[in-house]
């Protein structure tokens, strides 16, 4: 019989409901169902938030099902969440549309789309889909498109970015049924501009100063001395290190894009350290069984080296590639050339270094000083 294990926990600061299973399609769809349900990366579990109401639909949800729920570590205490008590449960996909869904994601496929993006698209669709069995119509039509927005996205508070992610997949979906999306104008919300995080140079020194195990320092070094994506990091491959013309080769990363960026000569010296201890055949950085290294890896060897440091603001593995430029840009480098090294395809993109660089705001003089 099929088990399934709910066990109560705290992510991000919040009680939750783990929804534990070993993999099985028919579960994780099912579960999936629920529109609160969400995938956490770091519990490396199905959730929900813990409340009354929330266990109310999940034990409801389950118990249609046939299959064995262990309660025995499910702490009955709950604590009630006042974020947002909205809910919208939707009907699951007929065999005729998870037909046209499957048909949709191979055309995305086709597209040459990056993996991420076509299993976002297909996953915001299939929600639309299902809200429109839930209005029991088939006329996929602006006023249909704003009400999903308002009732799935906006009143179940969803961030801006999902927003428009479910925007874009939808007018793909239009598209691949022929239907003029040029037409349709739907209006995309703005995001809120808010400046990156960066650390000084004394920050980066303290974070590499706690890393002791040498392939978490040769990583993370990369993500600062080449200003890359953790994606670009994993999918490294040996051959690309060019340490004549002291250069990584970036291959196929964002906007399907090739790119050269710096390989710093400290770094070579450490990434030739490295090299001899581990012996890497294929990626750059292999996790077990030479697999390619992790993304929830790499962001626990992160978190692991900050433990020791007395640094108080937010830092992601990106706040590494964003510190990287603006020291770049605090060293004098032309904002064109930092634009090429991390492969934007806007110098608007690149812009943003100069509102978070401290050179020219300290050439400034502050009125209060002539007091």
């Amino acid at each position: 019989m099929k088990t399934i294990t709910l066990l109560t926990n705290k992510h991000k600061g919040n009680n939750v409901v783990m929804i534990n299973f070993l993999f099985d399609e028919e579960i994780k769809s099912y579960i999936k169902l629920l529109s609160d349900v969400k995938w956490s990366r770091t519990l490396r579990s199905f959730y929900i938030n813990d409340s009354t109401n929330n266990r109310s639909l999940l034990l409801k949800h389950l118990s249609l099902k046939k299959w064995f729920i262990d309660y025995g570590n499910f702490k009955k205490e709950v604590r009630p969440i006042i974020k947002n008590s909205y809910k919208l449960i939707l009907p699951p996909l007929t065999d005729e549309l998870n037909s046209d869904l499957l048909k949709f994601k191979r055309w995305l496929q086709q597209k040459r789309l990056s993996k991420n993006t076509v299993n976002t698209y297909t996953e915001v669709t299939a929600f639309f889909l299902r809200y429109a069995l839930l209005k029991k119509t088939e006329n996929y039509s602006i006023k249909l498109i704003e009400q999903f927005n308002y009732d799935f996205i906006f009143r179940a508070n969803k961030s801006v970015s999902y927003q428009n992610q479910c925007i874009n997949g939808i007018k793909k979906f239009l598209l691949f049924n022929g239907v003029e999306i040029e037409q349709i104008n739907i209006e995309r919300p703005k995001k809120e501009k808010q400046l990156p995080s960066i650390l000084s140079v004394d920050e980066v020194k303290a974070i590499f100063n706690n890393l002791t195990n040498l392939k978490h320092k040769t990583l993370l070094s990369l993500l600062y001395s080449g200003g890359l994506r953790i994606g670009e990091a994993l999918n490294l491959k040996i051959e690309n290190i060019d340490s004549k013309r002291m250069l990584i080769h970036i291959k196929q990363a964002k906007g399907k894009k090739d790119r050269y960026t710096l390989l710093s000569h400290s770094f070579l010296k450490l990434i030739r350290e490295y090299y001899l201890a581990y012996k890497p055949t294929v990626f750059l950085f292999e996790g077990l069984n030479g697999k390619q290294y992790s993304n929830s890896s790499a962001q626990a060897v992160l978190k692991k080296a900050l433990r020791n440091t007395k640094i108080t603001k937010r830092v992601t593995l990106h706040t590494l590639r964003h510190s990287f430029a603006t020291h770049l840009l605090e060293n004098g480098t032309d904002i064109r050339y930092i634009q090429e090294l991390l492969g934007h395809s806007s110098p608007k993109t690149t812009m943003i270094y100069t509102h978070v660089s401290q050179t020219s705001l300290k050439n400034i003089k502050n009125p209060f000083d002539e007091l």
